[in-house]
């Protein structure tokens, strides 16, 4: 009994660190730098504030993954993907798949988490900028809906166009207007392009769990098109983000924004190898990584190009 003890907590930290999922919650941090360094250009600059939205924004992170967790263990999906499609990026948190956590556990950490990021909000709406509730209300209602009812948008082809406007401008402009008390347009523009390239992340984390989204009523667009034609797709979606980006400093923005552009490397990278090999990329090509990349190179691009320009 002695020895259970010691692996149970194991197994729950495990758990909770597929969760916490550091790579995903990088989604985030992209989109509070880029509005964040475009305040930190127009307005004196808190740390605090920046550090808070982060926190919060984290909860939010753990309780999303932890909730969608659970709809997709209940749909099949997850127990559906086979284990040579599975990958660190895909293939959901397998919490409960593999027994690192209970179903009580997982519920038990998404309302946990789900309270944590109400209070942290609610910290930046009483103490700091009270417009940011409005922001909050929205991101909550988009993000409870990408997995959850009634309007489960992931299963329904919609997933793709909520992580726009998540992670481009509700973040984005949250991080903004948490620091200089309003919103830019510039900022929102600016914000497009990360939000699709980090759609174009969801993108091509969709291909290996294809089989089983099909097959257990996840009709993301992935499924919905074939994996022929969303391999097609996915370099449209780079040359709209970069299109946007080229055109930016016809909003204000200084020129040296077009350091964003630095993204498009990984970018290519990511759509050469899909466009070549849609069915099995992911099992030799590090495209996932590649894709991740890329909304990072964006968002320090782009925004370390608003402070030096």
């Amino acid at each position: 009994m002695q020895g259970a003890r010691p692996m149970s907590e194991s197994r729950f930290w495990t758990g909770f660190w597929r969760l916490a999922d550091p790579k995903i919650s990088l989604t985030s941090v992209a989109a509070v730098y880029l509005g964040a360094s475009v305040a930190a250009a127009d307005a004196p600059f808190s740390w605090l504030w920046v550090i808070v939205l982060l926190l919060a924004l984290f909860a939010i992170e753990v309780a999303k993954n932890a909730w969608g967790d659970i709809f997709d263990y209940d749909s099949g999906t997850d127990l559906a993907v086979a284990p040579e499609d599975r990958t660190t990026f895909s293939g959901g948190k397998r919490v409960m798949v593999d027994g690192l956590l209970t179903r009580n556990q997982t519920w038990a950490m998404a309302a946990g988490f789900t309270l944590a990021g109400f209070v942290l909000g609610a910290m930046i709406v009483f103490f700091r900028e009270p417009a940011a509730l409005w922001i909050g209300v929205i991101g909550m209602i988009l993000g409870w809906s990408y997995h959850g009812p009634p309007l489960h948008l992931i299963y329904r082809g919609f997933g793709e166009l909520d992580v726009v406007i998540c992670y481009g401008p509700l973040i984005t402009l949250a991080a903004y207007l948490v620091q200089t008390h309003e919103l830019s347009w510039q900022v929102f523009w600016l914000s497009i392009p990360l939000g699709l390239v980090i759609a174009a992340f969801l993108w091509v984390n969709q291909f290996p769990d294809y089989r089983a989204d099909r097959d257990h009523g996840k009709r993301n667009l992935v499924v919905r098109l074939g994996k022929h034609k969303a391999s097609r797709i996915l370099p449209l979606i780079y040359l709209a983000a970069f299109a946007i980006l080229t055109a930016a400093p016809l909003t204000g923005l200084p020129a040296t924004v077009w350091l964003g552009w630095l993204a498009a490397i990984p970018a290519a990278y990511a759509s050469v190898e899909v466009w070549r090999d849609p069915e099995t990329f992911y099992r030799s090509k590090p495209v996932q990584p590649a894709a991740l990349i890329t909304f990072l190179a964006y968002s320090a691009g782009a925004g370390t190009g608003v402070l030096i320009g």
